[in-house]
């Protein structure tokens, strides 16, 4: 979340006005007008609106079942697009660029769930995956991705867990992830990073 920056400085106080006799006459003759417009000619009197009182709420009673385990929407389970091997898609925010290949490792911010009921089974951020570790809907979106970029996947159950499921997830379900793609490295780069971080640094030499 971006940081909100606040003005320290007070707002500027306006000069006193100063009122001249001739507005002030031209005043009272509205006045006296709108009095003798007025039937009887009295002035006319707004009526004050009525304050009524907040309803008490009634406390309810009914147990909150655990975990509590929200519903997405259903027009957010749905896809503008789809792949000809049947992966749906929507690119809700477009990222330019290169993209992630099946051998690299991906940094996500991302939610699963069930396309059936809305259903969240699973949520993650800034989550490492390896693009060819999890399931074949979810690679291939991940491909389909620019650093930055947000899709919504909607994922057929062939290319999801299939007849045997995964947990929270029934067999046969078809799945519905939102990813945004962070960072990705290469394999190459992984390496390096972790060969970097293994290699204990060079002792200083003792000074005279």
């Amino acid at each position: 979340m971006p940081r909100e920056w606040r003005d320290g400085r007070g707002l500027p106080i306006a000069p006193p006005m100063t009122v001249s006799s001739r507005p002030l006459r031209h005043g009272v003759y509205a006045a006296v007008l709108i009095s003798l417009a007025a039937p009887g000619g009295t002035a006319v009197r707004k009526a004050k609106p009525r304050v009524t009182a907040p309803a008490p709420v009634k406390a309810d009673g009914t147990i909150i079942p655990l975990p509590l385990n929200p519903i997405v929407p259903a027009a957010q389970r749905a896809c503008t697009s789809r792949t000809p091997n049947g992966l749906g898609y929507t690119m809700l925010r477009a990222a330019p660029g290169a993209m992630p290949a099946a051998s690299d490792v991906v940094l996500v911010n991302y939610i699963g769930y069930l396309a059936a009921t809305g259903a969240v089974f699973d949520q993650g951020m800034r989550s490492p995956f390896p693009v060819s570790g999890v399931i074949p809907g979810f690679s291939q979106g991940l491909q389909m991705m620019g650093k930055s970029g947000i899709a919504r996947f909607c994922i057929p159950a062939a290319m999801g867990y299939g007849p045997q499921g995964s947990g929270p997830i029934p067999a046969n379900a078809d799945l519905v992830f939102q990813v945004e793609l962070i960072d990705y490295k290469t394999t190459a780069e992984i390496e390096s990073m972790k060969a970097a971080a293994e290699t204990p640094e060079p002792k200083a030499n003792p000074q005279p």
